[in-house]
């Protein structure tokens, strides 16, 4: 993809992964080395006791470190800042604990080359879940779908990405796993389209995780709830839209 410069020439459009990780020291080299074949890669380290930033340094990332653990939605938004100081044109997120495949990123560029979006996101297969995800998940989705107005296939899924129009323009207020929900009802206030590919869904990965079913459930629910008052500000205000977000081959 080419982007045009000040000048009115054309240069390669620059994207870069970005990979939140807590105490991922036995997983993050080959997410790294997997990502590095396509992308350059900044880790944003997360407070980890383990030894998750040398390990990434080793396989060929740039790694910011957390002095402590400020949850996943803070490091992404370490990263975001990272990339938007230096110049990128879009950032592409993915996990550190191997649920994300990194041979699947070209999916996310071959998307936003053909301009299916501002924000491309990895759907998932919610049929290959394990219990209780796959009926808890697709459920939060159609409550999220139904708050914001908008079909939201997946609104869960880390692993998307999102261009500098959409990174410079949204406005974001939380610090976990929900700031992935409140990023598409962003894009959404933005008017900004969302893109939609198939990915694997990889579950059985070995490690425990950290979504916290009361307290992540908790903070989902007023997300969901705020998103329904915001929509309804935006509606007065005319802003943003209420078309079906998927690209139109999977409608």
């Amino acid at each position: 993809m080419e982007i045009p410069t000040a000048g009115g020439e054309e240069r390669p459009a620059r994207v870069l992964a970005v990979i939140p990780a807590w105490n991922e020291a036995d997983r993050i080299a080959a997410i790294v080395t997997g990502a590095r074949l396509h992308l350059p890669v900044l880790v944003v380290d997360d407070g980890s006791s383990d030894n998750t930033a040398a390990v990434a340094e080793a396989a060929g990332a740039t790694v910011i470190r957390h002095a402590e653990n400020r949850r996943k939605g803070a490091a992404l938004q370490t990263g975001f800042a990272w990339a938007l100081e230096r110049g990128y044109d879009a950032v592409l997120t993915l996990d550190a604990d191997g649920q994300h495949d990194p041979a699947e990123i070209p999916k996310f560029l071959e998307a936003w080359r053909a301009g299916r979006g501002d924000l491309i996101i990895g759907e998932r297969d919610y049929s290959v879940m394990p219990w209780p995800r796959w009926w808890s998940t697709p459920l939060g989705a159609r409550l999220f779908s139904l708050a914001l107005g908008t079909r939201i296939p997946d609104n869960q899924s880390g692993y998307r990405l999102l261009t500098r129009r959409l990174l410079e323009q949204m406005r974001l207020t939380s610090t976990g796993f929900e700031m992935e929900v409140e990023i598409i009802a962003e894009a959404v206030r933005l008017g900004l389209p969302i893109g939609w590919v198939p990915i694997r869904t990889i579950y059985g990965i070995g490690k425990p995780s950290y979504f916290h079913p009361v307290k992540d459930t908790v903070r989902f629910l007023r997300m969901v709830w705020r998103t329904w008052r915001r929509r309804r500000a935006w509606q007065r205000k005319g802003v943003g839209s209420g078309r079906d977000h998927r690209p139109p081959s999977s409608r």
